[in-house]
């Protein structure tokens, strides 16, 4: 199995120390700190952990501190509610004694109701498009050192970006991106492990578009870029070493936050999952944060 996808995996499969309370292991992604994604699957997996016969269908997330990814995180899962179709989780991501995230999980079992989506656009299928891996590469030595190191991260997905990512295009654009995304290799058939892969994957790509409208070159210009929250809705069944479309807009950027959508669609054009996210994100001036 590739490395990256195998390492995450295991990031994902969190130790049990006591009821209600998991602990999971930390990464270094190139990032200056723990990789957002990486403590959303971690929590969901933890209150997941407490919760039978029912999957999730949203999580509400706040990011409170920057993690720490030299250390494991602990998971303090609050069982808030089962009722008769319904179970609720609260999830305290802790560090160094102080919280980092807190996550509000739902889960269901699923009932017959109404049906309805949006459609899927219409952009290029994943065959022919470059690899995002292939594209970071080919741009290593020509970006500072800081960039180099997350461009150089190889992540658990394939990613296969229908335009050409900010960093190589730095002009205005409309605030929209498509990018593919597949598991290196085929996985178990375990629903919790495609969706919890979901949840890790669906920070990568988000925030960033909020910066599409706006001339930026990356390389001479920094920009402060950080989570502040993060929601996602799982729609229908999916796998994530199956083609997934996740397509990203952002409706508005003011005061310093950027606020941005991404839906996710299979091939056969199935809304599976949506997320919303909103961060940080203006220029960044090293001096003055020095």
């Amino acid at each position: 199995m590739n490395d990256a996808l195998a390492s995450v995996i295991e990031l994902l499969d969190l130790e049990q120390l006591e009821d209600n309370f998991f602990r999971g292991e930390s990464r270094d992604i190139g990032a200056p700190q723990v990789f957002g994604g990486q403590i959303l699957g971690q929590a969901l997996s933890a209150a997941h952990r407490t919760v039978d016969s029912r999957a999730p269908h949203s999580l509400h997330a706040y990011f409170l501190r920057p993690g720490d990814f030299n250390q494991p995180v602990v998971y303090q899962v609050e069982r808030s509610r089962d009722g008769g179709s319904y179970s609720n989780r609260r999830v305290v991501a802790i560090q160094h004694g102080r919280p980092i995230l807190n996550l509000a999980a739902s889960f269901h079992a699923g009932d017959e109701g109404f049906d309805h989506q949006f459609d899927m656009p219409r952009v290029e299928g994943p065959e022919g498009l470059s690899k995002s891996i292939d594209i970071h590469d080919s741009i290593l030595d020509q970006v500072p050192e800081k960039m180099r190191r997350l461009l150089a991260h190889r992540p658990p997905l394939e990613f296969r970006p229908v335009e050409a990512p900010k960093f190589i295009d730095p002009e205005a654009r409309a605030p929209r991106k498509h990018v593919w995304m597949r598991a290196w290799n085929r996985l178990p058939d375990d629903p919790e492990l495609h969706r919890n892969l979901l949840t890790y994957v669906s920070d990568y790509e988000l925030l960033g578009t909020a910066t599409l409208p706006h001339d930026l070159d990356f390389s001479t210009r920094p920009v402060q870029m950080a989570s502040i929250d993060h929601a996602l809705w799982f729609h229908r069944p999916f796998r994530v070493d199956d083609w997934l479309l996740y397509a990203c807009d952002s409706p508005s950027s003011h005061g310093g936050r950027g606020f941005t959508r991404g839906q996710f669609f299979n091939q056969s054009g199935e809304l599976v999952a949506s997320t919303a996210q909103e961060g940080v994100i203006r220029p960044w001036d090293p001096e003055k944060a020095g």
